[in-house]
């Protein structure tokens, strides 16, 4: 079961880091495509410099080894995030093309959370 779960974990986590990397490389560049989509969900295109750094940061925080409050910050900060963007897709009326790629990070965010080994939680404080 654990060896499961560690595999699990690691898929998931590979994905999510490979996904929110790449788009966060997308993002912190400019790409002529991401600064239309931002202008599209009507936010202005120099927010697209924080949520690159910061997608970047947070991949960097949930494969290092130790620190589990800055991975729950992390994965915090990826839920938001991607809900976020589905939330604007839907309110600009964006099909399910603009839905895919945020909501299938909101299932690999939660699942890399959920089956993280033990080593990677923050231990509680009354037990």
């Amino acid at each position: 079961m654990k060896k499961r779960n560690n595999i699990i974990y690691w898929i998931a986590t590979a994905w999510l880091a490979l996904g929110m990397l790449s788009t966060g490389i997308v993002q912190l560049i400019k790409m002529k495509e991401e600064t239309e989509m931002m202008e599209h969900l009507g936010y202005p295109v120099y927010l697209l410099t924080w949520l690159g750094a910061w997608k970047i940061l947070g991949v960097i925080a949930i494969l290092v080894p130790r620190r589990p409050l800055l991975k729950e910050w992390a994965y915090a900060g990826f839920f938001f995030a991607m809900t976020g963007a589905v939330f604007s897709h839907l309110a600009s009326g964006d099909g399910g093309q603009g839905l895919f790629g945020p909501s299938l990070l909101i299932v690999l965010t939660v699942v890399s959370w959920y089956f993280r080994p033990a080593d990677r939680r923050i231990r509680p404080v009354i037990q």
